[in-house]
């Protein structure tokens, strides 16, 4: 006698099932779909080139002005700098280098009789990189060339506390490979992506270790990486650059929009290893999938989506960005304000008076990209 009633009700059931699978929830499980399924691969192949354009409109300029503007200085098996252009209505514009790194930028002086106004144009070629670690490559660098990649920096102390906590995580490995993994490994464990930190943080490691205060952008991040590698004896270096292109795998954080890459900036890390010579990190990117790449704080790096972003950047990264140098405590010819702890922001002042690289649109300038 209940036959009808009870195939009616699990015929309604079935229905609404339905229904809510294939209506509203469809772009929830889309979402959960694309997390879970996708990948993150970066390897070498073909060179891609790339036009990026820096135009500086000066707000607020008194009087005599200048603007530096960070060229792409950097030349290896991943990056070749093609050319850099600029025009303008500057009295003079002229290139500087860092005497110690080697970062160029172009230093433009204005005599306040107009409004200043300066394009700089850069032609590069970028590509992947993915360290093939079954197959050693020993580098070539020299011991005099790798020393001045153990240095200390004014904001990268390599004594005290961080050469306390490098010799902690390090303990008990012997080969150069096997610190790094334990020190990118700590990174990813004990640090975190805080976007509320300005621009690319400061690169404060030592304040870092001794407030326990491990919250950062990758400056901080990768800084504290390279500066705890050079505290453990292996060479290592951030990359100062900006994304310029979005990411071939689909991960929304790991790419920039070439239209407005104004806050697009990035800073990677490298180290040098006996059997592979220059090899590629960035524990600070792993970092930021886990924070922002879902609404959801991810915490756990082994999570599907944060996996694969973890492994490849142990010893890659993909090619849709561009290295500026190298280069810390920069000083500016003419720059006021001091020495500046890196440099890929525009720098400007007028009478003296620094103007906010981190305030592109009060400063003002753009930044925009595009394929050739």
């Amino acid at each position: 006698m209940n036959t009808k009633p009870t195939n009616r009700r699990a015929l309604l059931k079935a229905a609404t099932g339905a229904l809510l699978a294939g209506a509203l929830p469809r772009t929830l499980l889309a979402q959960n779909a694309a997390e879970t399924e996708r990948h993150f691969d970066p390897r070498p192949g073909d060179w891609k080139s790339f036009e990026v354009v820096t135009l500086v409109k000066l707000q607020r300029a008194a009087g005599p002005s200048t603007v530096w503007i960070p060229l792409p200085s950097v030349d290896t098996d991943w990056q070749r700098t093609l050319s850099n252009n600029w025009s303008g209505n500057a009295k003079s514009m002229k290139v500087g280098s860092d005497p110690h790194y080697g970062a160029r930028f172009l230093v433009a002086e204005f005599d306040g009789s107009a409004p200043p106004v300066l394009e700089v144009v850069s032609r590069i070629q970028t590509r992947d990189r993915a360290e093939n670690w079954k197959k050693p490559s020993a580098g070539s660098e020299s011991s005099e060339d790798l020393r001045l990649w153990l240095q200390p920096t004014d904001l990268m102390p390599l004594d005290g506390i961080v050469k306390k906590t490098a010799l902690q995580i390090t303990s008990g490995a012997k080969l150069d490979e096997d610190k790094v993994q334990r020190i990118y490994d700590w990174i990813v464990l004990n640090t975190f992506r805080e976007p509320k930190v300005k621009g690319c943080g400061t690169g404060d490691i030592k304040t870092m270790l001794e407030t326990g205060n491990f919250g950062g952008k990758c400056a901080d991040l990768n800084g504290l990486f390279v500066g705890l590698c050079r505290a453990a004896g292996v060479p290592a270096r951030d990359v100062y650059g900006i994304r310029i292109a979005p990411s071939a795998f689909g991960y929304r954080e790991l790419g920039g929009k070439p239209a407005s890459l104004q806050g697009a900036q990035h800073c990677r890390a490298e180290v040098y290893l006996k059997r592979h010579g220059w090899v590629a990190m960035d524990p600070a990117d792993v970092a930021k999938v886990m924070r922002q790449e879902t609404p959801n704080w991810i915490k756990d790096p082994d999570h599907p989506l944060v996996a694969p972003v973890k492994q490849a950047l142990f010893g890659g990264w993909e090619g849709n960005w561009m290295g500026y140098n190298f280069a810390h405590d920069v000083r500016l010819p003419g720059f006021d304000a001091g020495k500046v702890g890196f440099l890929m922001y525009p720098q400007a002042e007028s009478r003296g008076e620094a103007y906010d690289s981190l305030a592109p649109d009060s400063f003002a300038y753009t930044i925009t990209s595009r394929a050739i």
